[in-house]
């Protein structure tokens, strides 16, 4: 008698107890994402996916190091830079965790002026954002033409001990590298878009939001801080191991 009175009052009927009404309530999607824009709830679900491959790339790179029973680089070794006749370990990897990590920063602050509309602002901040993003490429570029003409650094083969990490490096920091470069251009894509006034007019085209509704900015800005943060643990296992 409640169930049919709470429905005919036009309000949601009660969940039944235990796991079948949990089974019931995210069954509803009207329900638990009715106020989550779907492209917010699609990039969320595809840094979900993108997180399970990194942490598969991650924990093979691990047990991989782990087991091999020949000598592995060491890394302060490897990525480091001769400058004015001093051998620096890791400076040129220093340098683009810097400049990756404040890229989050500009980042943060385009997604705020965005959700102000102040275009001006948020567009200069993308384009900030995309040149970091595109700092850090072609550090990483230099980086791997050192490894592959200077040390002989193959992904089949490696002149300083365990074959396997040629493979592993190429594997890791080109895959987050590639994920980089398409933040870039997606970054902007964006920039223009909000320079010309194309989310305010809903003008339609790709990567179109609703009219007057900057989600999209925030949209990259979840992509964009997910590639910063696999990078955090890429410079951990890779370079500081």
């Amino acid at each position: 008698m409640t169930q049919s009175v709470l429905t005919s009052t036009g309000a949601s009927p009660p969940l039944p107890e235990g796991l079948q009404g949990i089974v019931a309530d995210w069954s509803s999607d009207q329900r638990a994402f009715k106020k989550v824009p779907w492209g917010k709830a699609m990039m969320w679900i595809f840094l979900l996916s993108d997180t399970f491959i990194f942490t598969c790339f991650l924990t093979s790179y691990m047990a991989v190091r782990m087991s091999t029973t020949v000598p592995w680089p060491n890394p302060s070794e490897v990525f480091a830079l001769t400058i004015a006749g001093h051998h620096i370990p890791l400076i040129l990897i220093a340098i683009m965790t810097f400049i990756l990590i404040s890229s989050s920063g500009t980042m943060a602050m385009a997604v705020k002026f965005g959700y102000e509309k102040n275009k001006k602002m948020c567009s200069i901040l993308l384009v900030v954002t995309a040149f970091f993003g595109a700092s850090f490429v072609g550090m990483q570029a230099f980086e791997w033409t050192k490894l592959i003409v200077e040390e002989g650094v193959r992904p089949w083969g490696n002149p300083m001990g365990a074959p396997q990490f040629g493979a592993s490096f190429f594997m890791i920091t080109g895959f987050h590298g590639f994920h980089v470069s398409v933040g870039v251009i997606f970054l902007i894509i964006t920039a223009i878009k909000v320079l010309r006034g194309d989310l305010d007019r809903q003008r339609p085209g790709f990567m179109t939001g609703r009219k007057g509704n900057y989600e999209i900015v925030e949209i990259m800005g979840l992509y964009w801080h997910f590639v910063d943060l696999v990078w955090v643990f890429i410079f951990a296992f890779f370079y500081l191991w």
